[in-house]
């Protein structure tokens, strides 16, 4: 992961940046983050997850929205980009004409895992996530075949691990039936 040469932006500066290059970047304390291409495994196992849960909420006619790579504040200086992330209508509904960086927290954040973000999804988006009080957040991990799910309790991550053909457990989607290694298998082509 490479840093631009932007020295320092505050958050409002963050949503009107563009270098013109097409890059995708996180505002990590005031400094431009640039995000690596996600792999085609990436890309497959998010889109799953997107029409699974996309699934759910039509099946019980909830007023929520899921967004794949927007943004989501998390400090005074600080957006990270979420693979995907469940929003209220009311909260898209509020950036329908502006940069979709959410000021308030998502319903769910869920976050793939690449070689590259280990450490960014496992500590530091928890921390920022949980502090921003995001209720439920989902660690994807395909290089060790496992799913996190978060919950939050009194300001801090719970943390219950789902691997092989265990169902996930959510509290935003209660009823929802997806297998871990069915998530997994989403991410090949064979």
């Amino acid at each position: 992961m490479a840093s631009t040469p932007v020295t320092k932006l505050t958050f409002e500066e963050y949503l009107t940046y563009d270098d013109g290059c097409g890059f995708h970047y996180e505002l990590v304390d005031g400094r431009l983050e640039l995000m690596n291409p996600p792999t085609i495994q990436h890309f497959l196992i998010t889109k799953f997850l997107e029409q699974m849960l996309d699934g759910e909420i039509q099946r019980l006619g909830l007023p929520w929205l899921t967004f794949r790579e927007t943004g989501t504040r998390t400090g005074k200086n600080k957006s990270r980009l979420t693979d995907l992330s469940v929003v209220t209508q009311e909260q898209a509904r509020e950036l329908i004409n502006a940069s979709a960086v959410f000021e308030s927290p998502p319903l769910l954040i869920v976050e793939v895992v690449s070689p590259d973000s280990i450490k960014r999804d496992y500590r530091y988006k928890r921390s920022e996530y949980a502090a921003v009080e995001v209720p439920e957040y989902w660690i994807v991990d395909p290089l060790n075949e496992k799913i996190s799910v978060l919950s939050l309790e009194e300001g801090f991550y719970e943390e219950t691990v789902f691997i092989g053909n265990q169902q996930i457990g959510s509290r935003t989607f209660p009823e929802i039936a997806i297998a871990v290694g069915r998530v997994f298998s989403a991410g090949n082509l064979s």
